[in-house]
């Protein structure tokens, strides 16, 4: 775990426009920073980095965060591999807390060196393998793709690694998947006589191998054995490469093997990523959604293509929003990725991707297809086989789920409310919220247009939250005691206060949203920070503003204690005690009241 002393430490000597220009030609305009989104297509720039706050926000699609979260975004990173890449650039090293992470880390460490060896061998083995060259000639690759994933060749012999490794009976080597041993004491290459296919991290490392043999021999493409460094159902061949066309593109384009992805790629179709001879799981489909809002699944049309993009249909399912599209494309018979290229060309795929079915149409037919709704007992059936499909889809996706309830309602020939009951969901009559824990809503807008309702005065916990998020030191003067708990606003004000009173500098909002980041109070500090992107409170308002508020929360503490003893007086006679409080609180009401009317008059 790394330390968070560590994190706010590397937060405060890293500039957020700095890392952002890495990637994006930023504009300066008013005290922040523009460009288009990096996170969804768009021609005007509504991405906004604020220096001041160290803090991204765009005002089209919400992706909002720290430095940190833009290298998640953009790169596709973990948390710790963002805190890593963002150290590295400054020159800081990550603390390790304790000798067994170290030891792990440095193991880790040996088995990268170990493949990125076996990687630079097996590319060089190519050139001198003319079976290998005619082989991928054949297939209508050039050097140049070649070279540009990688690619190599593993000899056709029992142990051609030698000439790279002195000490072949390294135990490293089994725990990279480069040699197998048998049990009996003799290794030998994992692969052999094999087109190699190096697969990367989401930072550009090989991790593992993917080989293809040269004839019609069983299997024809083998991975890496599950290493420390790999594991099959969390990676994606291609995805490194593919990240900037993906953004570029607007969608990633999931296709079914390796020689999908470089035969694509060679055409200029470079947005495309493969699983690694498994289903596409939620694990990729996370993944994916992290680099852009649209995913497109490209399929044999056949049976076996069909049921392969069910399973991706159902391992989607959790994944949903109603910011994101999930669409099939299935391609002819006759046809994979690389011949539907070469027979109808770049356009021709491209119109295909951009109208491929959506994943609502594809299992509403799907459904139809198994259930035959042209029965009672059909569309009985196609309601049973929809409940546990529909009833997966999470909050996020609320508008998407109701869309796909009234096509199921209609298809099935019941009213909603019916279908509703009959799955077992919350009536659509009832008030639903369109939020959820994971949602990021827009809070404000750039551009709010002229005549627009004018929203509620925000509360006393909201204003407080503001100053601090923009003035750090304001903290140490909140009193805890009057705060109240029944807000986010309100208890992420209380943790706050908290961290001051434990010794800890509560840092900008930045630092904040790291500090309280998979917290309870981390979304709402991403949510009122995102707010005040564009926003700053003048120097010379702002002491009077936190005064002014301080005293309107002692005031709603002073009414909501009259209310409170007003309300049992009606039920209970008060105690003497609890009268000459009631008298006490009224005069102080009366006291506020007299300050705000002189105030007001001073002012006009």
């Amino acid at each position: 775990m790394i330390p968070q002393s560590f994190i706010q430490d590397l937060l405060a000597r890293v500039d957020i426009v700095e890392v952002i220009e890495r990637y994006l030609p930023l504009k300066k305009s008013g005290a922040n920073y523009f460009a288009c989104c990096p996170f969804h297509s768009e021609k005007s720039a509504s991405f906004s980095v604020s220096p001041t706050k160290q803090f991204y926000y765009c005002f089209g699609c919400g992706a909002h965060g720290t430095a940190i979260s833009f290298l998640m975004q953009y790169n596709g990173l973990g948390y710790p591999e963002a805190i890593e890449e963002l150290a590295r650039s400054i020159g800081m090293a990550v603390p390790s807390e304790g000798r067994a992470k170290s030891a792990q880390a440095d193991e880790r460490q040996a088995l990268f060196e170990r493949v990125a060896r076996a990687a630079a061998f097996y590319r060089e083995a190519l050139g001198q393998a003319p079976a290998a060259i005619d082989y991928l000639r054949g297939r209508g690759l050039s050097s140049d793709i070649a070279a540009r994933f990688g690619m190599g060749y593993a000899p056709n012999d029992w142990q051609p690694l030698t000439r790279v490794f002195a000490d072949y009976q390294d135990k490293r080597l089994i725990s990279a998947g480069l040699v197998s041993d048998k049990g009996d004491g003799k290794r030998h290459d994992f692969f052999r006589n094999r087109i190699m296919f190096p697969i990367h991290d989401r930072q550009g490392r090989v991790i593992a191998f993917g080989g293809r043999v040269l004839d019609d021999s069983k299997p024809k493409y083998l991975n890496s054995p599950q290493t420390p460094l790999f594991e099959k159902g969390r990676e994606l061949y291609g995805l490194f490469l593919a990240q900037k066309a993906i953004r570029d593109a607007g969608f990633v384009l999931v296709v079914e093997g390796y020689m999908d992805v470089v035969a694509l790629a060679q055409f200029g179709l470079e947005n495309a990523v493969a699983p690694l001879g498994t289903a596409t799981t939620a694990h990729h489909i996370q993944t994916l959604l992290r680099q852009t809002g649209r995913v497109v699944f490209c399929f044999d049309g056949d049976e076996a293509g069909r049921r392969a993009a069910w399973r991706a249909l159902e391992n989607a399912l959790e994944a949903l929003r109603d910011d994101i599209s999930l669409a099939f494309l299935f391609l002819p018979p006759e046809h994979d990725p690389d011949t539907f290229v070469r027979s109808e060309g770049v356009e021709a795929f491209r119109h295909a991707a951009a109208n491929a079915t959506s994943l609502t149409d594809f299992l509403l037919d799907t459904l139809k297809t198994r259930c035959n709704p042209s029965s009672a007992e059909g569309r009985a059936h196609l309601v049973h086989e929809a409940r546990p499909l529909v009833t997966r889809i999470p909050a996020a996706a609320e508008v998407l789920r109701l869309q796909l309830v009234k096509a199921i309602a209609q298809a099935s020939q019941l009213t909603q409310g019916e279908l509703e009951h009959a799955l077992g969901l919350p009536l659509s009559s009832r008030p639903a919220s369109t939020h959820h824990a994971g949602a990021f809503p827009q809070t404000r807008s750039r551009y709010p247009s002229r005549g627009a309702p004018r929203r509620a005065p925000p509360s006393t916990a909201t204003m407080l939250l503001r100053l601090v998020l923009q003035h750090p030191n304001l903290a140490a003067r909140l009193p805890i005691g009057l705060i109240p708990d029944d807000s986010a606003e309100g208890r992420a004000l209380i943790a706050i206060i908290d961290l001051v009173d434990l010794g800890e500098a509560p840092g900008g909002l930045g630092a904040l949203t790291e500090r309280f980041r998979d917290t309870p109070h981390g979304e709402i500090l991403a949510q009122v920070g995102a707010s005040l992107i564009d926003t700053e409170f003048d120097a010379a308002v702002v002491e009077p503003l936190f005064e002014d508020t301080l005293k309107k929360l002692q005031a709603d503490t002073v009414d909501q204690e009259i209310a409170r003893l007003t309300e049992q007086a009606r039920k209970v006679p008060l105690s003497p005690a609890e009268q000459h409080m009631l008298s006490e609180l009224f005069r102080e009401k009366h006291e506020f009241q007299d300050k705000t009317n002189l105030k007001s008059r001073s002012n006009i």
